[in-house]
């Protein structure tokens, strides 16, 4: 008696039944398990790009919210994205010279000066990328996506090399190097390769 009273005051959840003493199990138990498997497939862990990719697109359609009047998907054309872009500019952290400061053109100026601060080429181009990317995963269609339009792309290109010359930052040259060179070496190879060596190239 002593026994099964001591069980029936440590176990929680208990009740008696016919003289029997039965105990349930704590419900934490459960709970803990349960919130556990409910848990995991739920929150899946997302990468970082996927995470950013998120974080943009969340960001862009706040933009689109925000307009007067507000723009919804649908409407949107490259025009609001070119806007977006622009607006992104009063956040960003890369000084970019004017035409008539003293740093101009050069990659590592020895002061500081107050040209305005914009979003880095580099910065705006994974941007593009990604948003591209989300507009169709969110039911846009490819033929309709304002992220991959050409004026983008040609908006791109002119913060780029307007970058390059501000900063000093030969982008250009950079590109147009590496492909020449590796033709005229593979020209001067073939000049003077034997006809093995053709072969071993043609397969």
């Amino acid at each position: 008696m002593m026994s099964s009273e001591k069980i029936r005051e440590v176990g929680e959840g208990s009740s008696s039944i016919g003289g029997v003493i039965t105990i349930t199990p704590p419900p934490n138990n459960h709970h803990r398990q349960s919130s556990l498997s409910s848990s995991l497939p739920s929150t899946p862990q997302l990468s970082r790009y996927e995470s950013q990719k998120r974080r943009d697109w969340n960001t862009f359609g706040q933009y689109l919210k925000n307009q007067r009047p507000p723009v919804s998907l649908p409407q949107c054309n490259y025009n609001h994205v070119l806007d977006f872009l622009r607006y992104l500019d009063q956040f960003g952290k890369t000084k970019v010279h004017l035409h008539g400061c003293l740093f101009f053109g050069q990659p590592e100026p020895p002061g500081p000066c107050t040209c305005p601060l914009r979003q880095a080429w580099g910065s705006l181009d994974a941007l593009i990328g990604r948003l591209r990317a989300a507009y169709e995963e969110n039911g846009g269609l490819q033929e309709t996506n304002p992220f991959a339009s050409g004026a983008i792309r040609v908006y791109l290109r002119e913060v780029r090399d307007s970058q390059a010359k501000a900063r000093g930052i030969p982008y250009k040259k950079k590109k147009k190097k590496k492909r020449p060179n590796l033709q005229i070496k593979a020209s001067n190879n073939n000049e003077g390769a034997t006809s093995s060596s053709f072969q071993l190239q043609s397969t």
